[in-house]
């Protein structure tokens, strides 16, 4: 039976990565498909005109985020096509990530992705929320972006990761893209990722993952370095 090797842990990360790429493609791509469907003369125009519903406050968000006022208005307009009420809540959230993973079952993981970008709380993932998490993935320091998965693998948001959250995490990537894959995934597979992971980052062996490690492993290591790269130009 072959076990899951201390290098093999690198699924986790692989794994996020392409999930926050393909979020960030799916709505991106959805703009620009709009934008190229519109007349050559409203098309030559958009670089100096504003969608015709968008949120309040451009301008503050244009500050608040590393997006140009452009890139702003084509993802805002992105953003109202598929989620025309300007809120995306936690089943709609479900509904379009399981277009990316039809075979499996993307919902526990999807809950969760939702939750880090739904940073105050409410039920629910406004524009203002969508781009705020895009500017930190897609635009933020290597700090940033490591802040940003560490808040997504502390389910409970008290600042460590526990084995038994990690768990959650690899089982919820497992059902969603480990029972299609060849050959198949072992059932104790996802226990044994954790185990790698914390044998990895737990450099203080007190049973918890703090985002200082978190942070501190993530850099030594030269492949989750050169995946974090795949992000730059998304957008």
């Amino acid at each position: 039976m072959e076990r899951a090797s201390p290098h093999s842990d690198s699924l986790l990360y692989a794994s996020l990565i392409v999930i926050l790429l393909l979020i960030s493609y799916w709505f991106t791509t959805k703009c620009f498909k709009i934008i190229s469907g519109i007349e050559d003369s409203v098309e030559d125009e958009f670089e100096l005109s504003t969608v015709c519903h968008r949120p309040e406050g451009l301008e503050q968000l244009q500050e608040q985020t590393k997006f140009s006022r452009k890139e702003l208005q084509v993802l805002y307009r992105g953003f109202k096509n598929e989620c025309p009420t300007g809120l995306v809540n936690e089943e709609n959230f479900k509904q379009i990530y399981s277009q990316f993973f039809p075979q499996g079952d993307s919902g526990t993981y999807a809950a969760f992705l939702f939750n880090a970008f739904d940073t105050d709380h409410d039920g629910s993932i406004s524009f203002e929320d969508f781009v705020a998490g895009l500017s930190v993935i897609l635009r933020g320091t290597i700090d940033d972006r490591l802040s940003w998965a560490f808040n997504l693998y502390d389910l409970n948001k008290d600042g460590c990761i526990t084995k038994e959250e990690m768990l959650d995490i690899m089982k919820s990537i497992y059902d969603m893209m480990g029972k299609y894959t060849y050959p198949a995934m072992q059932e104790e597979a996802p226990r044994e990722h954790v185990e790698n992971f914390f044998q990895k980052m737990d450099r203080n062996k007190d049973g918890v993952v703090t985002i200082e490690e978190f942070i501190e492993s993530c850099q030594k290591d030269e492949n989750i370095m050169r995946s974090m790269q795949l992000f730059d130009n998304v957008i």
